[in-house]
This record gives C-alpha cells, sequence and structure tokens, in this order.
C-alpha cells in the first residue's frame, strides 16, 4: 500500500500546470541572523525554473548575496482535503547585467501585465532593469501536495 504522502505527490505535469495558475509565489530568504525573510512576489518560469525581479537594494537581494539558499513556495485550498502546492528548496543565482535582467524580467512582467503593448512592455522593462536583479532559482529539492487525491480522506 502506497503511503499518504506518495498518494498526494504531483506529477511532474501536474505541478507544470498548478504554478502555471499561480500568479504570485513566495519567496524565503535567509536574515543576517538566520532568520527566515518571507514575501510574495510575481514570476515566470523560464527553462523549467523560477525567475523573478527585485529591487537590487531590497532585503531579499541583500540576504542572497550572503547566502544563496532559498525556498519557494505556490499554494492553494482553504480546507484540508483541497490543499495544494509546490515548494522548491535551492541555491538562487543572481543575475545584475542590465542586458541580462531585461531578458529574464520581459516574461516576469508581460505574464503579469497581460494588457501590455511589446513596445509598452519593453519599455517598462528597459527601465526598470537598471535597478533591479534578477534571481534564478535552481532547485535542489522539489515537494508537491494535493490532498483532493485523498478523495476527502486522511
Amino acid at each position: 500500500m502506497a503511503s499518504k504522502r506518495g498518494k498526494i505527490q504531483m506529477s511532474d505535469e501536474e505541478m507544470r500546470d498548478f504554478i502555471e495558475t499561480r500568479k504570485s509565489m513566495q519567496v524565503c530568504t535567509l536574515n543576517q541572523d538566520g532568520s527566515p525573510h518571507l514575501t510574495t512576489l510575481w514570476f515566470a518560469m523560464i527553462d523549467g525554473k523560477a525567475v523573478f525581479e527585485t529591487f537590487t537594494k531590497s532585503q531579499k537581494i541583500r540576504n542572497l548575496q550572503r547566502d544563496p539558499r532559498i525556498a519557494v513556495l505556490w499554494e492553494d485550498g482553504v480546507e484540508y482535503a483541497e490543499l495544494r502546492g509546490v515548494s522548491i528548496n535551492g541555491r538562487a543565482e543572481l543575475v545584475s547585467d542590465p542586458g541580462k535582467v531585461h531578458a529574464l524580467a520581459r516574461p516576469v512582467m508581460g505574464r503579469n501585465n497581460p494588457g501590455l503593448t511589446e513596445q509598452q512592455l519593453d519599455d517598462l522593462v528597459k527601465m526598470m532593469a537598471a535597478k533591479r536583479t534578477a534571481v534564478v532559482v535552481h532547485p535542489e529539492k522539489i515537494m508537491s501536495w494535493d490532498h483532493s487525491k485523498l478523495g476527502g480522506g486522511y
């Protein structure tokens, strides 16, 4: 008999489909004292990796410069029987070159601002790129759960 953990785990395809339906993800970095710094950000999946961008002077970037360990989370559900999520523990790659930030930020901003024209999107990302750092999350451990697979049982 399979374990409950095995029963609720999502397949790679289920994880991709679930993540694609999320607008934001929770991002956790480590403060200098080791405490978690948790925030929510827009993202895009690029080549199978979660990517986000943020101000270079933000606490998240300062934390990642010191310690590249990162955790990201997408979740959904209110009742126990419907809880779903994907969590990734990994290492952050920081990208600060404005041309490369532009290339990584464009899909993030395009995904989350669908009403912009291509020119508006390029103008927005170009303006942002000079003061921002893009972060590529390289997964080391991926966990998933979909309690609806239990059919209401525990």
